[in-house]
């Protein structure tokens, strides 16, 4: 017997195979090459950043430790998740205890962690938006969404002015997660409502000379 569904889906075939399949070519004619000096773009990527309520911090690439350690210990994070690549460098200076992530781990046990450490691939200025890709630095995606804090590092030189310059420095073939501000939503009374499908803290330490 046949089921509307059925009947439905093969009138959509047939309806599809005599259709004509005209050439299309889609626009590509993007507004690229927007560039501005390191003191305007570190500007407006802060006042993006902040404006999604990610709390910020600028320091030189020597201080990385010293911040990242400011920032754990200012939040009490003692227990904290890193990739497998990640600058061990980086957590010289903080005192508790690093657990590095790695596939055989469940993502449930990743909610035990305070938080989490990783690098970033880039950012875009214009839209206060932090690209990760995968890289070894960054780790998967469970392990910057299951914590409930994200301290995530980003190079002044890797942020770009808008979105098409942007994504123009990801490697297509990697997988892309795009991060603005902590995770939020509004609930039916538009009550704005953080930590649901992700961080409730994002914390972004920003290298001013790297």
């Amino acid at each position: 017997m046949t089921t509307a569904r059925a009947t439905v889906l093969g009138r959509v075939r047939d309806a599809l195979a005599l259709a004509p399949t005209p050439d299309t070519t889609i626009p590509r004619d993007y507004r690229t090459g927007r560039t501005l000096p390191d003191d305007e773009r570190l500007a407006l990527f802060t006042d993006r950043l902040v404006d999604y309520k990610a709390q910020v911090h600028t320091c030189t690439a020597t201080r990385t430790a010293e911040v990242i350690a400011e920032v754990l210990d200012g939040l009490g994070a003692r227990r904290i998740g890193v990739p497998a690549g990640l600058d061990e460098q980086w957590l010289c200076a903080y005192d508790g205890a690093v657990q590095q992530d790695s596939a055989g781990i469940p993502a449930p046990r990743l909610d035990a962690l305070d938080g989490v450490v990783t690098a970033s691939a880039v950012g875009c200025a214009e839209t206060g938006t932090i690209f990760l890709d995968g890289s070894p630095d960054q780790g998967r995606r469970a392990l910057s969404l299951v914590p409930d804090l994200h301290v995530c590092v980003v190079d002044l030189s890797a942020v770009e002015v808008g979105v098409p310059e942007a994504v123009a420095r990801l490697v297509p073939e990697r997988p892309t997660t795009l991060i603005s501000g902590p995770s939020a939503t509004s609930d039916i009374e538009l009550e704005r409502v953080e930590g649901v499908h992700g961080p409730r803290t994002l914390v972004v330490v920003i290298r001013v000379d790297a």
